[in-house]
């Protein structure tokens, strides 16, 4: 999705830990000074959590985006405004709102909570300054995601309509197509006068996508397209008379022809244009000031100061680790080869055992399975956590229009207000590259115990201000979801070798990237060399490979964060598995890594420290 976060001033500019109060002290002489120090503490911390508070929503006023993914109705016919000028301002503006909190605040005036909410507001603002400078080296179109996809995508699944009101609202952000995509496209014509721009192969992709939201009904004489199909399935729902619905419906196929389609046809006649010059050089080195830029995106995803060569290097350690273990499995089921034989025999699958059937009923299977998975953890959460979301999880398939270019599989946190189910998203254009072994792996990582146990929970948190709820670190939320993938193997899950054999499939699909994302964008490896790596080294079909390796050409960075967080996870586990000994609770463990928030990884090893020391204490 193309939302430009940068323009949400303070709703993701920092996230901080939930944790506990302060703590009283002295002896009974001192009681009268400790109860005025409490009291002022307490007021003090009052006044900067409601400072918070209106930093969110002064932010959040400037985006409309952002306000219909928090489900509100406000500036629910508008786009965002993502010119360089408005984030410039932006970033002004939040680098002032640090400058006032530092001004009117004092750190140690604060209790525990608020300090913790102080650093981290200082910590992501401090980041946002130092990314600032290479704010247009992050590619506005790619083959993965920019915002030509996200058009549809956020009026499909974001702009709920209940009323004849929020059906003229859908339609006025229809008309308003042609200016945002306007301003998206000024900007990656700027991007490509300073030689920013993805490689070539990138953009039949981004032409076929493009091509594909206008194609069918009202732009010719096929099917329905998707947005109307959209349109017309909310407007049937309404209860207004048929004359209305007739004028909603011709009003939106009007917008779609006027604003949509032009728009459209605009940024297909730049791809082709930018096409025909660019050439296939992959990483991030070829950028301006590409090594900084790198060096900074990887700080960024992993909140840690990991150099690209040590990322590089815990890769190939980790992968070596993983294929010891897989070495295990193909011998106990009596698999008599090389492991790379065995990779070849996964991929192949000779009996059919391995894939469902590249159909709508293989699909419908895969949909329905992936369910029950789920339904089956979520039945036995009380032995893993005190505290659990409220919020419902659904599956999904990936939409037709971009399953061609969109990742394997994604979550997309639930409303606040109940009005949006948390969602899974599993991609099925290619059965062959979602086999079953892998099936469990992926719907614990993006579903239950993953990131909608994460996401949910985060957002459902009480008492805090709101800039704390939404938002997050990488490394913190992939770790979670990678780690989450780890946790039912300890429950009896992944009984069968080939599910366990996924498991490990999916964690050296994480360990490799270390290595191929390092290798592209450090090491100056080129596209098909990233991809016989992963070919050589992983279980994964040839078409995931390059889908992947395509992926992380043009998200910088990015891919790094999982292993790393999923490390730091389980070294804090053991740790307190060691502190508590026959005592270690791994519900409580959970409820420090999740009741305070995403954070970077420094400040949860603080965190579990804190309850480690008060426990023992």
């Amino acid at each position: 999705m193309s939302l430009n976060i940068r323009n949400i001033l303070f709703a993701t500019a920092a996230i901080a830990a939930m944790t506990a109060g302060c703590s009283g002290g002295g002896g009974e002489a001192a009681a009268p000074t400790t109860t005025v120090a409490a009291s002022q503490t307490t007021m003090a911390s009052e006044e900067i959590n409601k400072w918070f508070e209106d930093q969110f929503e002064h932010g959040l006023s400037r985006s409309p985006m952002y306000q219909t993914y928090l489900g509100r109705r406000t500036n629910y016919d508008k786009w965002d405004n993502v010119t360089d000028a408005f984030t410039t301002e932006s970033h002004a503006l939040e680098m002032a709102a640090l400058a006032e909190m530092q001004r009117t605040f004092t750190l140690e005036d604060l209790d525990q909570n608020a300090q913790l909410s102080y650093r981290l507001f200082e910590y992501q603002t401090e980041q946002s300054d130092t990314a600032f400078p290479f704010r247009n080296h992050w590619y506005v179109f790619s083959q993965f995601r920019g915002p030509h996809s996200g058009v549809p995508s956020f009026l499909i699944n974001q702009h709920r309509v209940n009323t004849a009101e929020e059906a003229n609202d859908y339609i006025a952000r229809l008309e308003g197509v042609k200016t945002y995509l306007g301003q998206h496209q000024v900007n990656a014509e700027a991007q490509f006068a300073r030689g920013i721009n993805p490689p070539q192969w990138s953009y039949p992709q981004m032409i076929a996508t493009s091509a594909n939201i206008i194609s069918g009904a009202p732009f010719d004489d096929g099917e329905d397209s998707a947005l109307l199909v959209d349109l017309n399935k909310k407007i049937a729902a309404l209860d207004v008379s048929d004359d209305i619905k007739q004028d909603l419906r011709d009003r939106g196929a009007q917008a779609l022809l006027n604003a949509v389609e032009p728009a459209y046809k605009s940024l297909i006649a730049m791809f082709e244009a930018q096409q025909a010059t660019v050439t296939n050089d992959d990483g991030a080195w070829k950028l301006p000031e590409g090594d900084a830029y790198y060096a900074n995106r990887l700080a960024r995803m992993t909140t840690t100061d990991m150099s690209a060569t040590a990322i590089h290097d815990l890769g190939l350690s980790e992968v070596a680790r993983i294929h010891g273990e897989m070495n295990t499995i193909k011998d106990d089921v009596g698999f008599e080869g090389t492991l790379q034989e065995f990779f070849a025999h996964m991929r192949a699958d000779p009996d059919g055992k391995f894939t469902y059937p590249n159909t709508d009923e293989g699909r419908e299977r895969y949909l329905t399975e992936a369910t029950e998975l789920i339904d089956e953890m979520r039945g036995r959460l009380d032995e893993l956590f005190f505290t659990k979301p409220k919020a419902e999880l659904i599956v999904k398939r990936v939409e037709a229009f971009r399953e061609r270019s969109a990742g394997k599989a994604f979550y997309q946190r639930p409303a606040p207000d109940g009005s949006r189910p948390g969602t899974y998203y599993a991609n099925l254009y290619d059965m062959n590259s979602m086999p079953v072994y892998q099936m469990a792996a992926l719907a614990y990582h993006e579903g239950i115990p993953g990131h909608h146990m994460q996401l949910a929970i985060s957002q459902e948190l009480e008492g805090i201000p709101n800039f704390r709820k939404y938002g997050g670190y990488t490394a913190y939320s992939e770790g979670w979801g990678l780690y989450s993938e780890f946790i039912p193997k300890e429950m009896g899950f992944y009984s069968d070798p080939y599910d366990d054999f996924g498991r490990l499939a999916m964690e050296i699909w994480r360990a490799a990237r270390l290595v191929v994302d390092t290798g592209i964008h450090d090491k100056k490896w080129t596209r098909q060399e990233a991809i016989d790596y992963l070919l050589a080294n992983t279980p994964n079909p040839e078409y995931d490979c390059i889908k992947a390796i395509e992926r992380y050409i043009v998200m910088p960075g990015q891919a790094t964060a999982y292993k790393i967080g999923m490390l730091k996870l389980l070294e804090l586990r053991g740790r307190a598995e060691t502190a508590f000994n026959d005592d270690f609770d791994v519900r409580a463990f959970h409820d420090v890594v999740l009741k305070n928030g995403p954070v970077p990884l420094a400040i949860l090893e603080e965190n579990v420290d804190a309850w480690i020391a008060e426990q023992a204490g």
